[in-house]
């Protein structure tokens, strides 16, 4: 074998490591998650994240009509020391893209980021009234899931939990799925998650055990969690991370995530913020109040 061979075999060798850390990373089977809707700042961010006593997923939120390579020096450092869910575009701006314009979305951020990312969140609370026409929201999500996968990427999709607090009935969460998601497409997603803010609900306290069991049967290929949580309500937050974090919901394939909202607002610079150290010591008992049946 000449010295060129012998080169590349190296090269290849390293490259299959590396993929295989990265497909390790992403079949974890508890996921510890967290938000971060602003990139400024990045490295006190990033600090805050090291210091954790698990390794966290963080969602990173690809803000509208920002290019892909804008990210890239941030997406960076976040995967150095977490596991990384790429929010393609949030539900709040899906409404404004086109099909197209979405389907090229994907496609820019993929090509750029997919070293770094290790989920990519092609569909964000894709039931939410404020989504626009459904057929228009599942083309944009079946074509993310399709393209995901014939690149051997990783996804999920995120829910949004509105029991009776929906302004059209046809937007209810399981009622939504079963009209608009194919089943054969319910098969593709690595992930589904549940958004879910008690503050725009009414304060509702969910059956978490009842929803996740009726979502492992509608997405019988998929990992589940808690997609997004958090509350605007000072005297709460202590309350909020402590209690979704320790969540015992033993449904198949469930493992966790959470993904507090307000991390950045919340938790970062880690030596100031009281909620960061809140959020740690929930990490730190979390295995002794959790049973790992289930997962």
């Amino acid at each position: 074998m000449n010295k060129l061979s012998k080169y590349i075999c190296k090269l290849l060798t390293v490259g299959i490591l590396i993929m295989a850390l990265r497909i390790y990373g992403q079949d974890q089977d508890r996921m510890y998650g967290i938000t971060i809707d602003d990139i400024s700042g990045i490295n006190a961010t990033v600090t805050a994240l090291a210091n954790h006593s698990k390794k966290m997923t963080a969602r990173i939120v690809f803000d509208e009509w920002v290019p892909a390579s804008d990210y890239a020096a941030a997406v960076r450092k976040i995967d150095s020391v977490s596991y990384t869910m790429g929010e393609i575009l949030d539900s709040y701006y899906m409404n404004d893209y086109s099909v197209k314009q979405f389907k090229d979305r994907v496609d820019e951020y993929q090509v750029a980021l997919s070293d770094k990312i290790d989920i990519w969140e092609v569909g964000n609370e894709i039931n939410g009234e404020w989504l626009g026409p459904s057929d228009s929201v599942m083309a944009k999500v079946k074509y993310g899931l399709i393209r995901s996968r014939k690149n051997g990427l990783k996804t999920a999709v995120t829910l949004y939990y509105n029991h009776d607090c929906w302004e059209r009935p046809e937007n209810e969460m399981f009622r939504w799925i079963n009209e608009n998601f194919d089943f054969k497409f319910r098969r593709l997603p690595d992930y589904v998650f549940v958004s879910y803010y008690e503050d725009d609900c009414n304060n509702y306290q969910p059956n978490w055990q009842m929803v996740f069991d009726s979502l492992s049967v509608l997405f019988p290929n998929s990992k589940l969690g808690i997609g997004e949580c958090g509350t605007t309500n000072v005297l709460k937050k202590a309350e909020f991370i402590t209690r979704y974090y320790t969540m015992n919901i033993t449904s198949r394939r469930y493992i966790g995530g959470y993904f507090w909202w307000y991390y950045k607002k919340d938790c970062v610079p880690w030596l100031t913020k009281p909620l960061w150290q809140v959020l740690n010591n929930t990490l730190l008992n979390v295995d002794v109040i959790k049973d790992g049946d289930g997962y």
